[in-house]
């Protein structure tokens, strides 16, 4: 039985496996994105571990943040959550590869760009389409400009696209597209390739390959928490937003 409600947690020869496990399409909700920072904060300790692996049981890697933990009493407390997750995966040395088998979309998309190497099935499917409902990715906004381009990450942040895994992969934000016959087997091959390597040396020369960028993305994070929390909050149209999509309706902006 697992220690954890919301993951399955694995650990053999220098690499994690955290699974999370809230099918169908593993919604982000508070208790769960407390509960991955908590399981973070142990596996990511370890000075041995060469790499976590996150993946997802169901349908869907993940649908994102739930709607819900954006109400005015739980925002505050959804993004220190999601945004400690999402900077112990950008802050550890320890390489994190994300295994997208569906849809990463909103939160879902973020952690798994948060991740220093993507696989993906040709299903697999990525986006922010946080615009919709009126808000944006704080994470993505960070991430996607100096991973893929700032026009790409344009189009993603600000019109809400969702791209399939072959332009994924073509304009840089997955590293590799498996057939998904086969898939779990291509990925324990890539993880084989990981695993033959010194672990301490892996976690060197992640740190030697990614330090000025980690440290810009980790900085330029702090500002856009404050500009969403300090402004985008206080838009009615962000509630208005919010409220649509619980209602299951379309949003009537008001521009303000």
């Amino acid at each position: 039985m697992s220690a954890y409600q919301f993951f399955e947690v694995q650990t053999a020869d220098g690499i994690a496996t955290v699974t999370m496990n809230r099918p169908p399409l593993n919604v982000l909700n508070l208790p769960m994105v407390t509960e991955f920072n908590a399981l973070l904060e142990t596996l990511l300790n370890a000075a041995d571990l060469a790499a976590l692996v996150l993946r997802a049981s169901g349908k869907a890697f993940s649908a994102g943040v739930d709607i819900a933990d954006h109400a005015a009493d739980k925002v505050d407390e959804m993004i220190h959550q999601f945004h400690g997750v999402c900077r112990k995966l950008v802050a550890t040395d320890a390489l994190t590869i994300a295994v997208v088998n569906g849809a990463a979309l909103g939160g879902g998309c973020e952690l798994a760009i948060a991740c220093d190497i993507v696989l993906a099935s040709e299903r697999a499917k990525f986006g922010q389409p946080e615009i919709q409902v009126g808000v944006f990715p704080p994470v993505a906004a960070c991430v996607l400009p100096p991973q893929i381009g700032i026009k790409k990450a344009i189009e993603l942040n600000v019109l809400g696209g969702v791209i399939e895994a072959p332009e994924a992969q073509r304009i840089g934000l997955v590293n590799q597209v498996y057939p998904v016959e086969g898939f779990a087997e291509q990925v324990e091959r890539y993880l084989d390739g990981v695993r033959k390597l010194s672990r301490p040396v892996v976690r060197l020369a992640k740190r030697a390959t990614v330090g000025a960028v980690r440290t810009r993305i980790l900085a330029r994070l702090d500002e856009v928490e404050r500009l969403y929390l300090g402004e985008l909050m206080r838009l009615k149209d962000v509630h208005e937003g919010l409220a649509a999509f619980m209602e299951k309706r379309p949003p009537r902006w008001t521009h303000a």
